[in-house]
């Protein structure tokens, strides 16, 4: 298992029936820094965990309280993460999509099934739940998020009107031209 910022190995066998993950302090720091936000001030994960069709499947809800800057006044600001958790955890093959054929020694490419969720590998008896929480909050946090004074910002230096100055607005003169 990779080092994580949040570890929480989950035991394959046997499987618990559901989880609930709670960020200390020093775990939201890092993550923190890891995704380039001001601050992580809350962070929780609790749901289901159940095998299913040679797979381990995690469903839930992922809650943050994040502190980042807005993209247009770069002031930074709270925001809250509320996302659905899909993942799958997949006993890690030789080839992603392959199994060896044991008679022929050869690969056999196998098509898999579009599955709910995201797929993560795993090997040996266990799993990281809390990495995969991470990147969850990693994918769900909105690095063009803005913030409460984004329009006046944008008034204040002149974007209010992007058709003004765009990309297409020589195109607009023309149209008015005709």
């Amino acid at each position: 298992m990779s080092e994580s910022e949040l570890p929480r190995p989950i035991r394959t066998r046997p499987l618990p029936g559901s989880f609930a993950i709670e960020a200390n302090a020093e775990e939201r720091a890092a993550l923190a820094r890891r995704f380039a936000v001001e601050e992580v001030t809350a962070l929780s994960a609790s749901g289901e965990l159940e095998a299913r069709g040679g797979a381990i499947v995690a469903s839930g809800t992922l809650r943050a309280e994040i502190v980042q800057d807005c993209a247009i006044s770069g002031e930074a600001f709270a925001s809250e993460v509320d996302e659905p958790i899909a993942l799958r955890f997949v006993q890690e093959l030789t080839l992603p999509g392959a199994i060896e054929d044991p008679e022929e020694g050869a690969i056999i490419e196998i098509d898999l099934e579009a599955q709910e969720g995201d797929e993560i590998e795993y090997s040996g008896d266990s799993f990281d739940l809390g990495e995969a929480i991470a990147q969850t909050l990693g994918l769900a946090i909105d690095p063009y998020a803005e913030g409460p004074d984004a329009d006046k910002v944008r008034k204040d230096v002149g974007l209010e009107e992007p058709a003004r100055d765009g990309p297409f607005a020589a195109l607009a003169g023309l149209k008015r031209g005709s």
